[in-house]
């Protein structure tokens, strides 16, 4: 590692903690020792930290791998990069030219710590492969001693329970290989579970499923070379929770959550989004938290995610951004009951019973399923102030952003569904919308009801309606009713952007303000537009501000509902008649100034 000043390192760079304990080492060679060792551990830890964070990309019925798994190998400017998977702690990397005649030899020292090694003196036949520590299991008892306060909530989780829930004993799972990897800890290795008269205390999923083997840390609480891993990765929940890994006698119940999940949206971030890892602190912290797993979560624990995450920030919608590994939740249901519902656009009632909940629920979600209320995160609001977990969780990063018509850079972000489906964004001829919620909103789960049905291949967890059951509680034809309103407002979509593009090299273009004509020979159909145009248009670029300000209002406003219901994405499912009322209210305004 080169030549180190420790003196410097301690004066100018350290706390007073670690200034103290090199003045004790300076007199006492053993304590000494220890300094040394830790300040080694802590700087190649750095080391690691200045790079992306790796994270698991391989699922391991049982969740965190105990062994070192190779996880990938690709071409590195100087050599190969390889990856690999397994418990915290040190490894040694080693080759061999064929795999019958020679014989593995060590790259290096056994000193890698971050689980990725780029090889640059290699033979293009090389083969690689990784040893490490030994997956030492202490059961969740010793991790209590410390960390009792999540132990105790842990408790009363279903992981705690999977070992002797009535289905697992009665399917005879606590003796059948095929389950013991995800419904004990450390199954098949040294240390892990055996059986429940020789490891009860390694019974059901504990810390070290998710975490990695803890003894080494339990023996060593400070040593920073074994504390266990935060893993944020879909990938460790996907080892246990997914259909690949089931018996088939049980495959009813282990549906497929990792599968789904990596299918849906949910599972990238888009490019546009956090386009590199030299994004910005505010788009870390502004896109961050919808984008984002970890820094969503940074946030809701009270961080700034651009100061606390280095280079970690490039992970999607995981597992745990939704649910908590850790602990039940206890909500109200603001929609409990029989709900009798008028449509204040229609006039229609509508009388929904909600049973399924009840008038108070637990699981382990961050957020609660539904709410009534409205809500909006700004990209400039402080997210702690604004952060409620008692709305809809969906609600939670599917809202307008705060969009307004009198906006001129860009179209409304791609996300107001709940808005959408309580009416209150847009714009109206009497202005800004009061309010007018769908029938759809009064379903007690809301977003979830249509969008996580399972069925007998899906766990719900693509996100899309794979089925109508639902509806079939009140419509005789769903099917047929969703393709009626959905080919209804997709027309009235073409046909209120036709009336833009007419309005725009019509009379735009023959105006009597010189310099809206202008803008109009220069941009053509773009030029109803916002700067940087929406998806309804092909272009880079719209008017720039200046040109912003020679669009009519009512034009503008025309083109925010128009955005409003194409980004809702449901054509009209979700809010039909204020759907409706949104294309009307914005054809109006067109009209007007096409026949001024």
């Amino acid at each position: 590692m080169g030549n180190v000043d420790l003196n410097q390192i301690f004066s100018k760079g350290g706390s007073r903690r670690w200034r103290c304990l090199f003045s004790l080492a300076a007199r006492w060679p053993v304590i000494r020792t220890l300094v040394l060792f830790a300040l080694l551990a802590v700087l190649a830890l750095s080391a690691a930290a200045a790079q992306s964070v790796q994270h698991l990309t391989v699922t391991t019925p049982g969740g965190m791998p105990g062994l070192p798994i190779l996880s990938g190998i690709q071409l590195a400017t100087n050599g190969v990069t390889i990856t690999w998977a397994g418990p915290s702690g040190y490894y040694q990397v080693w080759h061999r030219t064929n795999l019958l005649e020679s014989e593995w030899q060590k790259l290096g020292g056994p000193t890698n710590l971050i689980r990725t090694a780029t090889i640059t003196d290699f033979n293009s036949t090389d083969f690689f492969r990784v040893s490490g520590p030994a997956p030492n299991y202490a059961g969740a008892s010793a991790c209590a001693e410390c960390h009792g306060n999540i132990q105790t909530t842990v408790a009363l989780t279903a992981h705690a329970g999977a070992f002797t829930n009535a289905f697992f004993v009665a399917a005879g799972g606590q003796t059948n290989h095929s389950c013991l990897a995800c419904h004990s800890v450390g199954y098949g290795l040294a240390s892990g579970f055996v059986s429940s008269s020789k490891t009860p205390q390694l019974e059901g999923v504990q810390c070290e499923n998710c975490h990695g083997p803890a003894a080494n840390h339990a023996a060593s609480p400070f040593d920073p070379t074994v504390i266990p891993q935060l893993e944020l990765a879909a990938q460790d929940c996907g080892g246990c929770h997914s259909a690949r890994y089931a018996p088939a006698s049980v495959a009813a119940w282990h549906p497929p959550f990792f599968e789904n999940w990596s299918a849906s949206p949910h599972a990238t971030i888009p490019p546009d989004a956090l386009s590199s890892m030299n994004a910005s602190a505010a788009e870390i912290s502004s896109c961050g938290r919808c984008h984002s797993g970890s820094a969503r979560l940074a946030l809701i624990a009270g961080q700034n995610p651009s100061v606390t995450l280095t280079n970690d920030f490039n992970l999607p919608i995981t597992c745990a951004v939704c649910h908590d590994p850790h602990a039940q939740h206890v909500w109200t249901n603001a929609l409990n009951g029989v709900i009798t519902f008028t449509n204040l656009l229609t006039g229609n009632v509508s009388v929904i019973t909600n049973n399924e909940l009840g008038p108070v629920y637990t699981n382990q979600l961050l957020c609660a399923l539904n709410s009534t209320n409205d809500f909006v995160l700004t990209t400039s609001d402080n997210f702690t102030n604004v952060y409620n977990p008692n709305l809809n969780g969906c609600a939670q990063c599917h809202n307008d952003r705060g969009a307004a018509w009198t906006d001129t850079s860009r179209s409304p972000h791609e996300s107001p569904q709940y808005n959408m489906l309580l009416g209150t964004v847009g714009q109206l001829a009497a202005g800004p919308s009061p309010g007018y919620p769908s029938t759809h909103s009064r379903l007690e789960m809301q977003c979830a009801g249509c969008h996580m049905q399972a069925t007998n291949d899906s766990s719900g967890h693509t996100f899309e309606v794979a089925s109508y059951q639902l509806c079939y509680n009140c419509h005789s034809d769903p099917a047929g009713l969703v393709q009626l309103v959905t080919n209804t407002i997709a027309g009235q979509i073409q046909q209120t952007k036709s009336y833009l593009d007419l309005w725009a090299t019509n009379s735009a273009a023959s105006s009597t303000n010189a310099a809206l004509a202008t803008v109009a020979q220069q941009f053509g159909t773009l030029t109803w537009e916002y700067t940087t145009p929406g998806n309804l248009s092909t272009g880079t670029s719209g008017p720039d501000a200046t040109a912003q300000a020679l669009i009519p209002d009512d034009i503008k406003m025309a083109r925010f509902d128009l955005y409003l219901v194409l980004y809702d994405g449901s054509y009209g499912v979700h809010n039909g008649p204020y759907d409706i009322e949104l294309l009307e209210a914005a054809q109006r305004w067109i009209e007007s100034e096409l026949y001024q």
